[in-house]
């Protein structure tokens, strides 16, 4: 008998309460959203981000926070509406933004979990899925910034990254420093703590979002020895590392000749066709991992980006035995 199962992840990002064509998308086992469920934080923008939610083919529905859905961030909320010079319509807010903790118990409600929607805070979470396959994922909304968006820390502080060895998908909001994380300004702005504790974990996956113009896929090969502090320049082995897809890779540029044109051209013609990317993680941990950024609004903000769909093995959860 097999000892595991295959299981296919659909995994989006920064939807910002838009709608998504899922026409296409075959059905998956699991979906995972890494936050930015809203532009605003809006209560009509996370019931968007719920209707978007249900609509996906999937038995299991992982959703994480991201910055801009600050009020799921309680003490941030508060300070946000303390910092507002009065008079202060409360009624409007309350219509617009909801109670504190209104948010969060949209994601707990019986429609919600018929649906398979589970809400995750920080942590290590286990998952029996349909398939009979054991899922283990780390999960995580917090970004390094110094401003009032939800779910920060300080850059210059860091944060306390506690992905155990044996996690098979580590979902953040935003990327670690140094995997898709380029700006267009060129700047890296991905979090240095973050990466140190993934090139440490080493799961076979780690998705994220948060930096749309960096959306993409890579498989990562670690060295077989990590740092004492690790980072992208002395731990990733790049001669087994290699871009599974990125906007570069679809997107026509003036530089580019007739024969790369058409190139793109087809291969963007053949993902739209089917609704997503396809990837495959690593047989096990360890040794490599497939970083997804799975932001799907683009650069513009009027652009959609395509989902990814990947392919993992996992084990089969151990059944009790009969008494």
């Amino acid at each position: 008998m097999a000892s595991q199962v295959n299981t296919q992840l659909l995994i989006i990002s920064d939807t910002h309460g838009d709608e998504l064509d899922l026409d296409a998308l075959s059905a998956v086992d699991v979906a995972i959203h890494c936050g930015d469920l809203t532009e605003k934080s809006k209560m009509d923008e996370y019931r968007a981000s719920l209707q978007l939610l249900k609509r996906i083919r999937a038995p299991l529905k992982l959703v994480i926070a991201g910055n801009h859905d600050f009020t799921l961030d309680t003490p941030m909320f508060e300070k946000k509406l303390a910092d507002i010079e009065p008079p202060l319509d409360h009624q409007l807010v309350k219509k617009e933004y909801g109670d504190f903790g209104e948010a969060r118990t949209l994601f707990k409600t019986d429609k919600a979990r018929a649906s398979g929607i589970v809400f995750l805070d920080e942590g290590t979470h286990h998952f029996t899925l349909a398939n009979g396959a054991l899922l283990t994922v780390y999960a995580s909304p917090y970004t390094p910034s110094l401003s009032d968006w939800g779910f920060q820390y300080n850059p210059q502080i860091g944060h306390d990254w506690c992905i155990g060895r044996g996690v098979d998908v580590v979902i953040t909001h935003g990327p670690p420093h140094g995997v898709l994380d380029y700006t267009d300004s060129k700047q890296r702005a991905g979090s240095p703590c973050l990466f140190a504790a993934v090139a440490r974990a080493r799961p076979r996956m780690h998705c994220f979002g948060h930096i749309h113009e960096a959306w993409g896929a890579k498989r990562v090969g670690w060295r077989a020895a990590i740092s004492d502090t690790p980072s992208h320049f002395t731990d990733i082995d790049n001669d087994r590392s290699v871009v599974v897809e990125s906007l570069a890779g679809i997107r026509t540029r003036s530089s580019d000749t007739p024969g790369v044109t058409d190139e793109k051209a087809v291969k963007l013609k053949m993902y739209k066709q089917q609704g997503c990317c396809t990837a495959k993680a690593p047989v096990q941990g360890g040794d490599q991992t497939l970083f997804i950024n799975a932001a799907i609004e683009g650069p513009d903000e009027q652009s959609q980006q395509l989902p990814w769909v990947v392919d993992i093995d996992l084990p089969i959860a151990v059944k009790a035995p009969h008494k």
